[in-house]
């Protein structure tokens, strides 16, 4: 009688159902070397075992007997098995690639077999078939099941862990109290999953600091509850301090921020406890201290569910002690935050005289993301900065901290009113993003800014200005007419991929420019418009000074505490006239930079500055055979007599000098390092076309040695 595909089946079955332990074995090793937590709890581990050997035999009978898969009966306790895998939290991804790996074993070892009894390929490769077919369908059919009693499980374990979480919610942090937060916790998990609940707090939480990376861990027993007593013998002890002994379970889950089970240990205050959790205390970040869950009446041991219910109301308690914790420090923080970010006085400069003003919004703690500044440039010119950060409180204030300092770093570089904007928008782009990666810290919200950036040159008397998003500057001229520039208006950072566009335009001497945030003519009660016309009547009443025009202002703009936060910036403009600066074009020839030292030797004369004739001539020197050599025409000299002496050489190259340091045989290199060295500040700014070097000399100015000192 010819052998069929299904008798070659039977007959591979059969022979293996003989080593059906040996079979069992080997799907065992194979599970605790690819899913070891199936086997970490001496419980679930039996169980497991068990599980393989009954499907191992069920389906090796379904099989033999050429059973249909759909018929092939399951062990009895499967569906419970399932359920005691959801009750102790193994996920399910965990249970149906156990199906998955027992399947694969079984089958190489049943297709390993097959051709010991039949070299025909045809009919090895019919069994082949069936065989994959039967066992897919089964384990398909028992994974079904499986999941289904799983699911069923988790679904009751999670509504009550969820009624539990929602009454620690409710009974948790009633107060601003940190001693009645904490035994609020404990009282609450001794009702309904532990003997003995104790909480420990760092000291240094306590005091307000940063967790402690030396030293001991000092802890302090804030909270005990037990279900045979109330707990106030213990409280009683709760001022006293305690180090947590190093490499203990509660000194690992302090230092790693992870929650622990253990059983068969024994508590000091609990001889017979034989199951704890440990659960260290974390808000936004920060260890708090740590909650011990113990069981000493309960025989059940703690599990995975229990240890994910105690995350969870620790959780919540966490986050109450940091709210009492910080209540007493943000006050104090915010305000010290104000002081440092905000300017602390405006330089006096030549160009604009200035007055200020910043009116934090209503009672809120802390400060908005409001802020002005005023910057001093190369050439006397000055940038005038207004901008608003999307916000109130200290993320808003430290971006606004972050945005002041990155205008600064892009204004020294002489950057024009456009690509400064341009630069800052990527910064705040760059800030969203680090802002939406952090996880684990507090949601900031949306990070977006507005800006208004204007330069102003008192030499030209030309204002360079753009606006990102912002409302626009208004100006007084001098015979008090007042207006509101119509700025081109630019998105607002943190858009990306729009342009800004600047406008230029020249202004009269003692013309006023306002600079604002929408506080100040914006509000509940009226739109920007009218604010807008608001501002232009205060603007107009003649004042003695500016700061009695930035004062009327405000008055007349905000009778009582604004919405929001204001930031308000007034600026005269002074022009600097045809007896402090001298201009002269020289020709790109060497025999220019004896003609340069002359020119400045004299002009520094007419102006009474000899003492600084040498140092200048110099540094004019310099800079001028750098353009003659290096640069391309035309080249220009210009010194400008301001508070201190300016030196600019402009070329129409664009190439930017760089300071190095030159070797004991090189010819060159050194004229850079004697600017550097003789001048207070220098540097490079580019126009459209070329560029301008400039340097500064005080009226102090010394030759320092080290500008001869050879190497």
């Amino acid at each position: 009688m010819d052998l069929t595909a299904a008798g070659l089946v039977s007959r591979v079955v059969r022979e293996l159902g003989s080593r059906a332990d040996e079979l069992t074995a080997e799907v065992e090793r194979d599970l605790r070397r690819e899913l070891p937590e199936l086997w970490d709890d001496p419980d679930i581990a039996r169980m497991v075992a068990e599980n393989v050997a009954d499907h191992v035999a069920a389906g090796l009978f379904g099989l033999e007997h050429a059973i249909a898969p759909g018929r092939i009966a399951p062990p009895p306790a499967d569906e419970e098995r399932a359920r005691r895998l959801a009750r102790h939290g193994i996920p399910l991804g965990s249970m149906l690639r156990a199906f998955r790996l027992a399947q694969t074993v079984v089958l190489d070892r049943l297709l390993a077999e097959m051709p010991r009894y039949s070299d025909d390929p045809e009919l090895i490769s019919a069994a082949t078939r069936q065989v994959i077919a039967a066992a897919a369908a089964y384990v398909d059919r028992t994974s079904e099941q499986g999941v289904v009693a799983f699911q069923e499980e988790r679904d009751r374990r999670l509504q009550w862990r969820l009624s539990m979480v929602n009454e620690a919610g409710m009974r948790i942090g009633t107060t601003l109290d940190i001693v009645r937060t904490t035994q609020e916790l404990a009282d609450h998990a001794v009702e309904h999953f532990a003997d003995l609940v104790t909480v420990d707090l760092l000291e240094a939480a306590l005091q307000g600091q940063e967790f402690p990376g030396d030293g001991p861990l000092l802890l302090r027993r804030t909270a005990r509850a037990s279900v045979t007593d109330d707990g106030q013998q213990s409280l009683a002890e709760a001022q006293q301090l305690r180090v947590c002994p190093e490499g203990s379970p509660e000194a690992r889950a302090l230092v790693t921020g992870r929650p622990a089970k253990h059983h068969g240990d024994a508590a000091a205050d609990a001889p017979h406890v034989h199951s704890t959790l440990i659960v260290p205390l974390r808000a936004r970040g920060t260890t708090l201290g740590i909650a011990r869950f113990c069981r000493n009446h309960n025989p059940r041991r703690y599990d995975d569910e229990d240890l994910l219910l105690a995350q969870e109301i620790a959780a919540r308690a966490a986050v109450a002690v940091d709210n009492a914790r910080r209540y007493s420090h943000v006050r104090a923080t915010a305000l010290t935050l104000q002081r440092s970010l905000l300017p602390r006085g405006a330089p006096r400069l030549s160009a604009v005289e200035v007055a200020y003003r910043y009116l934090p919004a209503g009672d809120r703690v802390g400060v908005g993301g409001d802020w002005y500044d005023v910057i001093p440039l190369s050439g006397a010119r000055v940038a005038l900065v207004v901008g608003d950060v999307v916000g109130h409180g200290i993320h808003a204030a430290a971006t606004m901290g972050r945005l002041r300092t990155a205008v600064r770093t892009l204004a020294d570089i002489d950057l024009p009113p456009d690509e400064l904007l341009t630069h800052l928008d990527d910064i705040v782009l760059r800030l969203a993003g680090e802002s939406a990666d952090d996880v684990d810290g507090e949601a900031a919200g949306d990070t977006g800014a507005t800006c208004l950036y204007a330069v102003y040159d008192p030499v030209s008397r030309r204002f360079a200005l753009a606006r990102a998003g912002h409302v626009p500057p208004a100006l007084v001229t001098p015979d008090g007419t007042p207006e509101i520039l119509e700025l081109p208006p630019g998105p607002p950072l943190g858009l990306g991929g729009l342009p800004f566009e600047a406008m230029e335009l020249e202004l009269p001497e003692g013309s006023l420019l306002a600079l604002y945030t929408d506080g100040l003519v914006e509000s509940r009660d009226h739109d920007v418009d009218a604010g807008l016309a608001r501002l232009r009547q205060a603007l107009a009443q003649p004042a003695p000074s500016l700061e009695a025009v930035c004062d009327h202002v405000v008055e007349a703009l905000l009778p009582t505490r604004p919405d929001d936060d204001v930031a308000l910036l007034l600026a005269r403009t002074h022009a600097l006239g045809a007896g402090q600066v001298a201009t002269w074009e020289l020709a790109a020839e060497p025999a220019a930079v004896a003609r340069a030292r002359s020119e400045v030797s004299r002009q520094l004369s007419d102006w009474g500055l000899e003492q600084l004739g040498f140092t200048a001539e110099l540094i004019v020197s310099e800079l001028v055979t750098n353009a003659i050599r290096y640069g391309r025409p035309p080249v220009r000299l210009r010194l400008i007599h301001d508070r201190a002496l300016l030196c600019e050489v402009s070329d129409g190259s664009s190439t930017t000098p760089h300071l190095r340091r030159a070797r004991v045989f090189d010819e060159g290199g050194r004229g850079l390092l004697l600017v550097a060295q003789l001048a207070e500040r220098w540097g490079t700014r580019h126009a459209r076309r070329g560029k301008t070097v400039w340097a500064e000399l005080s009226d102090s100015a010394e030759l320092p040695l080290l500008a001869f000192a050879e190497d």
